[in-house]
């Protein structure tokens, strides 16, 4: 996952052996964001008891787009993850007030592979 503290090495999930599924969560933000903190904390604390689930990317740039890859290792736990009563009521109250738009985008990567100054590139 991202490092959003400083205190860890900030890099991407490494690649996983295919395939695998990924659910990209692409938003443009409301300027109401009371509480929004709080909850994409506990989300992401959710997300990491799914079993099946494999880390997560995010990127926010500073007009306000933001991108999050959420890397799940079969469609089950993709399913575990959209069904989960919590994330449910979540995504209800973003669409309420925290979304001006997003989009969602779930599809099954065949090819996986990275790249680190210094070692040998790694392929999944």
């Amino acid at each position: 996952m991202t490092n959003h503290s400083g205190d860890v090495p900030v890099g991407p999930v490494g690649p996983y052996e295919p395939p695998y599924y990924v659910a990209v969560f692409t938003t443009v933000r409301t300027q109401e964001q009371s509480g929004y903190g709080e909850t994409n904390a506990r989300m992401e604390e959710l997300v990491r008891d799914v079993p099946g689930y494999l880390g997560m990317d995010h990127a926010q740039t500073p007009g306000g787009l933001g991108i999050t890859v959420g890397y799940f290792r079969d469609v089950e736990a993709l399913t575990r993850w959209r069904t989960n009563a919590e994330h449910r009521a979540a995504q209800q109250r973003g669409r309420a007030e925290w979304y001006r738009s997003y989009t969602l985008h779930v599809a099954k990567v065949e090819r996986s592979s990275g790249f680190t100054r210094g070692q040998e590139p790694t392929t999944g």
